[in-house]
């Protein structure tokens, strides 16, 4: 299978660009060495045909995460109810209540380490895009997504348990 991908790679790069991978082309083909070469496959009768089918897959996969991403960014936008619309100056109580609950939020990010809440912070707090922070972390794009999932789950729960009190 390895001589197979060596040989067809430059098709393979073509195929994932042609297939919407634009500039991530080069590490999608990397994941599909990766998948290929690290499950034990039995004999593959036309395994040109079948690195096809996963680079089709792994497309596919990508595809799902990215609508999975806006949906979640889309639903963390509406959780947060027009908070960009200019609103009069909170109280002392209010204030007080909103550092508290801004304390445990970042505690909760704190608590699943430093890759998380970084990755985190760059995404949300200062609007660069998950692929660049994957390159700044040296981790893999659905690494960062990953990432973003945790803390959105861990913020959620922090802000559930805000609403039960």
């Amino acid at each position: 299978m390895d001589a197979v991908l060596l040989a067809h790679r430059a098709q393979l790069i073509r195929f994932l660009e042609s297939h919407g991978a634009g500039d991530a082309a080069e590490d999608l083909f990397q994941e599909l060495w990766m998948r290929v070469t690290q499950r034990p496959t039995g004999p593959v009768a036309n395994p040109l045909a079948y690195l096809y089918r996963a680079a089709n897959n792994l497309m596919v996969d990508r595809y799902r995460a990215d609508r999975q991403s806006r949906v979640r960014d889309q639903a963390w936008t509406e959780a947060r109810g027009g908070m960009d619309e200019a609103a009069p100056d909170p109280n002392a109580e209010e204030t007080l209540i909103a550092r508290e609950q801004l304390a445990r939020m970042d505690a909760a990010l704190s608590a699943l380490g430093e890759r998380v809440s970084r990755c985190f912070r760059r995404f949300r707090l200062d609007g660069i895009p998950q692929k660049q922070i994957a390159v700044e972390l040296g981790v893999s794009l659905s690494t960062v997504e990953a990432d973003l999932r945790r803390a959105y789950a861990a913020l959620l729960v922090v802000r559930r348990q805000s609403d039960d009190a």
